[in-house]
């Protein structure tokens, strides 16, 4: 082994006998406010000194990444979520010859808005294991077509979770206030279907902040909304399969993105596949009243009796009809 020395640091060991990798995926999903997602595995790059117009929102999965923001050392760990503001320059140099495994969501710079740019040089390193999960939510969505709804439902959670650290929160409503929103919010879900609704539109149409349209919602009928539109979607999914029209047409009469994901959200709640569902209705078989028994759409008028945690939850499945929320 050899050391490479960096300027002021503890040296950071390198194996000539470990092969360098440098895996990337890179894309910019449909959802407003996200300009690029990031993922990488690097064993041996070292960042020089960059800023970018962007928030950049890092997760180290694996490894530990040394760095400089406003001439002040920092060290990005795999337990804590990394918020590195617009125009603060920064570098980054792997600790370890194991490299690091990152992935990273850079945010529109209005999104969290450039006022707390001071705050976030003073405290670049959050210990939030919720905000923490949540992020590595919006990420698994974000790999997915036709969840954009989701996507910006759970980059709303995120965001609100950012102002929280970052100083800024948004005012409460009144239980009566939420019910009404949310059923306000219902309303124009329904008006839209089976056509897509994003969230920032019904923000703008219902005049609410996006996070109290989330919990709102979540609170009066125990269902995030893009579950609601989903389960929705299938529910007349269903019918139309037992009309006797073929999957691949279904999906586009429902609003889904393709077969394939018709398929995918169908399966999960009621737990057989359109084209068995469609195929057992001719043979008359025992599957369509098994699957009928999962129809998600009876828990929903369920009113909870006491506000609860308010991020979102996995939809419910042919296995579980209820699931914790995901604090």
């Amino acid at each position: 082994m050899h050391l490479s020395m960096l300027r002021g640091r503890e040296p950071v060991l390198y194996d000539p006998c470990m092969v360098a990798r440098r895996d990337v995926a890179v894309w910019r999903p449909q959802v407003a406010g996200v300009t690029e997602v990031f993922h990488a595995y690097f064993t041996d790059h070292v960042y020089p000194m960059h800023s970018h117009e962007t928030w950049t929102l890092l997760l180290i999965e694996d490894g530990v990444v040394r760095y400089n923001l406003d001439r002040h050392e920092h060290s990005a760990l795999n337990d804590r979520v990394t918020l590195l503001p617009p125009h603060v320059a920064h570098n980054g140099t792997p600790v370890t010859s194991r490299g690091f495994r990152k992935r990273v969501i850079y945010l529109d710079s209005a999104l969290l808005g450039e006022q707390h740019i001071g705050t976030a040089v003073d405290r670049p390193d959050i210990q939030d294991p919720l905000l923490r999960l949540r992020i590595r939510e919006l990420h698994n969505v974000l790999t997915v077509r036709g969840e954009e709804l989701e996507s910006e439902s759970r980059l709303t959670l995120v965001c609100d979770r950012l102002h929280h650290h970052l100083g800024h929160h948004t005012s409460g409503l009144t239980r009566r206030d939420q019910s009404r929103l949310a059923h306000r919010l219902r309303a124009l879900l329904h008006a839209r279907l089976p056509g897509a609704l994003s969230l920032q539109q019904a923000a703008a149409t219902l005049h609410a902040h996006p996070a109290h349209l989330i919990r709102a919602f979540t609170r009066e009928f125990d269902i995030a909304p893009h579950q609601y539109v989903t389960a929705c979607r299938i529910d007349r999914a269903r019918r139309l399969l037992l009309e006797g029209h073929p999957p691949s047409e279904v999906a586009t009469l429902t609003g889904f993105y393709d077969q394939p994901h018709l398929t995918r959200n169908f399966t999960r709640i009621l737990g057989v596949a359109p084209g068995r569902y469609a195929q057992s209705i001719h043979g008359g078989r025992s599957v369509v009243r098994e699957a009928a028994a999962h129809l998600p759409l009876a828990s929903m008028e369920r009113e909870r009796k006491s506000p609860g945690d308010l991020s979102l939850k996995r939809a419910p499945d042919a296995r579980s009809r209820r699931t914790p929320h995901m604090r």
